[in-house]
């Protein structure tokens, strides 16, 4: 039998002074000379509240679905321009700048959805490619296949900030648990969550997925979000979050461009761990198949069509 015993303990806790974290809500469009220009004027927006963690949505560069057009504008980090000019811009406003995502060049046929942290010197302290591709049929007909351009990373990651560890995510990533418990338990006390979530799977699922990772974790969880209609006609949630990590919201946008700030106060993570210390307390098991057992919750088909006298479930 697998072994019982409690998993190993999450990592101490990186925990430092209260900080202003800002939240950049973009509605990108194809050209990423105009969204880096857009982005860029919210970031120094930002900043000049006093925000020193900030953070943009996912495919903050270009919201490009057609295939041969986004690789004929496809280039690797070193000469991606979008990339430099944030590069820069964080090291003039002396900021940690969390570019949500960009398409990198990866390869020749594939391209990375890929988070960059930029440091106050404009050096890249960290970089997470997406793990988990948004490959999916909706209700209203939209198909969305985010591996036809895109390889999944394989890699999770958490980075320092000086008050705090944070764990990266993108978008469809949120819809994975175990992604944020590992990277929980790795140390972050801040996850990232940078998303360009559809209209119709936010309005459905996008407050209750986050706030549910930040209960889970006891940690921080920053979502910046892409909102309303793009210029390729897709259609975005919006709504970017700050969540602490009991789930209270601690700063929501709307549908509209802008930008949100709240003072995260690291203490905050410890003392919530403290009254709940589910890291603590997860155990390792062993998944019993209905084989093995007879069944769990599984009715085989013959009991099902044999007995009639129970009540319906």
């Amino acid at each position: 039998m697998t072994d019982l015993s409690p998993a190993s303990a999450p990592r101490p806790l990186h925990l430092g002074a209260p900080f202003k974290a800002a939240l950049v809500q973009m509605r990108t469009g194809k050209s990423i000379a105009a969204n880096v220009e857009a982005a860029s004027a919210l970031i120094r927006a930002a900043a000049g509240e006093g925000a020193t963690y900030i953070q943009t949505p996912e495919m903050t560069g270009t919201m490009e679905e057609n295939r041969e057009t986004l690789f004929a504008g496809l280039h690797p980090e070193e000469t991606d321009t979008a990339l430099a000019a944030f590069r820069a811009l964080a090291a003039e406003l002396k900021v940690h700048l969390h570019i949500g995502s960009l398409a990198i060049r990866a390869s020749e046929h594939r391209a990375a959805n890929r988070s960059f942290l930029i440091g106050p010197d404009g050096a890249i302290a960290a970089r997470y490619d997406k793990i988990h591709m948004f490959d999916v049929d909706l209700p209203n007909g939209d198909v969305y296949r985010e591996s036809a351009a895109y390889r999944p990373g394989e890699l999770a990651v958490v980075a320092d900030l000086p008050e705090i560890r944070l764990g990266f995510t993108i978008c469809y990533d949120l819809r994975f648990p175990a992604l944020f418990r590992a990277l929980a338990e790795a140390g972050a006390g801040m996850i990232a969550a940078p998303a360009a979530f559809t209209q119709i799977t936010g309005e459905a699922h996008w407050h209750v997925l986050l706030r549910a990772r930040a209960i889970e974790t006891g940690c921080f969880v920053l979502a910046s979000a892409q909102g309303g209609t793009h210029e390729n006609g897709r259609k975005t949630f919006g709504h970017s979050l700050i969540i602490d990590p009991w789930g209270t919201v601690l700063a929501e946008a709307g549908a509209e461009p802008g930008y949100i700030i709240a003072e995260i106060d690291p203490a905050k993570v410890a003392a919530v761990r403290a009254r709940i210390p589910s890291l603590q307390h997860g155990r390792r098991f062993e998944l019993v198949t209905p084989t093995e057992t007879g069944r769990l919750h599984v009715v085989a088909a013959e009991d099902a069509a044999g007995d009639v006298s129970g009540d319906a479930a």
